[in-house]
Protein backbone atom coordinates (compact mmCIF):
# COMPACT_ATOMS: atom_id res chain seq x y z
CA UNK A 1 0.00 0.00 0.00
CA UNK A 2 1.78 3.27 -1.01
CA UNK A 3 1.76 6.47 0.87
CA UNK A 4 -0.97 8.13 -1.50
CA UNK A 5 -3.39 5.16 -0.89
CA UNK A 6 -2.94 5.55 3.03
CA UNK A 7 -3.06 9.76 2.67
CA UNK A 8 -6.57 9.43 0.26
CA UNK A 9 -7.85 6.58 2.80
CA UNK A 10 -6.90 8.99 5.66
CA UNK A 11 -8.96 12.05 3.84
CA UNK A 12 -11.69 9.66 3.25
CA UNK A 13 -12.09 8.92 6.99
CA UNK A 14 -11.89 12.41 8.13
CA UNK A 15 -14.40 13.86 5.56
CA UNK A 16 -17.13 11.01 6.75
CA UNK A 17 -15.72 11.63 10.51
CA UNK A 18 -15.98 15.86 9.83
CA UNK A 19 -19.57 15.61 8.19
CA UNK A 20 -21.18 13.91 10.74
CA UNK A 21 -24.06 16.25 12.50
CA UNK A 22 -22.36 15.85 15.50
CA UNK A 23 -19.14 17.30 14.77
CA UNK A 24 -21.17 20.05 13.21
CA UNK A 25 -23.10 20.63 15.76
CA UNK A 26 -20.41 21.08 18.19
CA UNK A 27 -18.75 23.36 15.94
CA UNK A 28 -21.45 25.98 15.58
CA UNK A 29 -22.17 25.64 19.33
CA UNK A 30 -18.35 26.35 19.91
CA UNK A 31 -18.74 28.99 18.12
CA UNK A 32 -22.06 30.55 19.73
CA UNK A 33 -20.48 29.81 23.22
CA UNK A 34 -17.25 31.88 22.51
CA UNK A 35 -19.63 35.24 20.65
CA UNK A 36 -22.02 34.58 23.79
CA UNK A 37 -19.36 34.41 26.07
CA UNK A 38 -17.98 37.85 24.92
CA UNK A 39 -21.62 39.25 25.11
CA UNK A 40 -21.94 37.77 29.10
CA UNK A 41 -18.23 39.93 29.08
CA UNK A 42 -19.72 42.94 28.20
CA UNK A 43 -22.59 43.16 30.94
CA UNK A 44 -20.32 42.07 33.55
CA UNK A 45 -18.03 45.07 33.08
CA UNK A 46 -20.63 47.54 32.13
CA UNK A 47 -23.39 46.77 34.17
CA UNK A 48 -22.68 44.58 37.30
CA UNK A 49 -18.41 45.23 37.96
CA UNK A 50 -19.63 49.23 38.44
CA UNK A 51 -22.26 47.97 40.87
CA UNK A 52 -20.02 45.91 42.83
CA UNK A 53 -17.18 48.47 42.39
CA UNK A 54 -20.02 51.00 44.34
CA UNK A 55 -20.54 48.87 47.45
CA UNK A 56 -18.59 50.42 50.40
CA UNK A 57 -14.97 49.21 50.74
CA UNK A 58 -13.18 48.52 53.67
CA UNK A 59 -10.79 50.34 54.79
CA UNK A 60 -7.09 50.26 56.11
CA UNK A 61 -5.62 48.40 52.80
CA UNK A 62 -8.42 45.99 52.43
CA UNK A 63 -9.21 47.03 48.45
CA UNK A 64 -6.82 44.87 47.28
CA UNK A 65 -8.75 41.89 48.56
CA UNK A 66 -11.97 43.33 48.31
CA UNK A 67 -11.26 43.79 44.50
CA UNK A 68 -9.95 40.37 44.32
CA UNK A 69 -13.30 39.48 45.80
CA UNK A 70 -15.27 41.54 43.37
CA UNK A 71 -13.10 40.19 40.28
CA UNK A 72 -13.79 36.78 41.42
CA UNK A 73 -17.84 37.31 41.79
CA UNK A 74 -17.76 38.83 38.15
CA UNK A 75 -16.07 35.67 36.79
CA UNK A 76 -18.54 33.37 38.52
CA UNK A 77 -21.26 35.74 37.75
CA UNK A 78 -20.18 35.93 34.03
CA UNK A 79 -20.14 31.47 34.28
CA UNK A 80 -23.53 30.98 35.91
CA UNK A 81 -24.98 33.54 32.94
CA UNK A 82 -23.29 31.78 30.35
CA UNK A 83 -24.07 28.29 31.30
CA UNK A 84 -27.95 29.21 31.76
CA UNK A 85 -28.66 31.04 28.90
CA UNK A 86 -26.18 28.41 26.70
CA UNK A 87 -28.69 25.33 28.92
CA UNK A 88 -31.65 27.02 27.91
CA UNK A 89 -30.78 26.95 24.21
CA UNK A 90 -29.74 23.81 24.02
CA UNK A 91 -32.88 22.87 25.14
CA UNK A 92 -34.52 24.92 22.91
CA UNK A 93 -32.76 23.39 20.42
CA UNK A 94 -33.82 19.74 21.76
CA UNK A 95 -36.99 20.28 21.47
CA UNK A 96 -37.26 20.90 17.78
CA UNK A 97 -35.01 18.23 16.86
CA UNK A 98 -36.90 15.47 15.04
CA UNK A 99 -36.97 12.41 17.38
CA UNK A 100 -36.13 8.99 16.07
CA UNK A 101 -38.89 6.43 16.53
CA UNK A 102 -37.07 3.50 17.91
CA UNK A 103 -37.60 0.10 15.52
CA UNK A 104 -39.97 -2.26 17.34
CA UNK A 105 -38.12 -5.68 18.04
CA UNK A 106 -38.21 -8.06 15.71
CA UNK A 107 -40.18 -11.06 16.64
CA UNK A 108 -37.61 -14.27 16.36
CA UNK A 109 -37.81 -17.17 14.30
CA UNK A 110 -38.90 -20.65 15.94
CA UNK A 111 -38.59 -23.84 14.91
CA UNK A 112 -41.88 -25.25 13.98
CA UNK A 113 -41.41 -28.47 15.67
CA UNK A 114 -39.57 -27.83 18.80
CA UNK A 115 -40.14 -24.36 18.97
CA UNK A 116 -36.70 -22.96 19.99
CA UNK A 117 -35.49 -19.96 18.76
CA UNK A 118 -33.48 -19.93 15.02
CA UNK A 119 -31.57 -16.89 13.11
CA UNK A 120 -34.01 -16.07 10.28
CA UNK A 121 -32.00 -17.68 7.36
CA UNK A 122 -31.18 -20.80 9.11
CA UNK A 123 -31.94 -23.73 7.02
CA UNK A 124 -31.43 -26.20 10.11
CA UNK A 125 -32.53 -25.90 13.97
CA UNK A 126 -29.62 -25.19 16.48
CA UNK A 127 -32.07 -27.15 18.76
CA UNK A 128 -33.30 -30.11 17.41
CA UNK A 129 -31.73 -30.41 13.83
CA UNK A 130 -34.87 -30.07 11.92
CA UNK A 131 -34.50 -29.17 8.43
CA UNK A 132 -36.71 -26.48 6.83
CA UNK A 133 -36.84 -23.98 4.02
CA UNK A 134 -35.81 -19.98 4.99
CA UNK A 135 -38.50 -17.94 4.98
Amino acid sequence: MGAKEKTGGLLKEFKEFAVKGNVIDMAIGVVIGAAFGKVVTAVIDLVITPILDALPKMEGGGTGFVGALVSLLGVVIEFLLTALVLFAIVKAVNKFKKKEEPKPAEKPRLCPYCKGEIAKDATRCPHCTSVFDPK
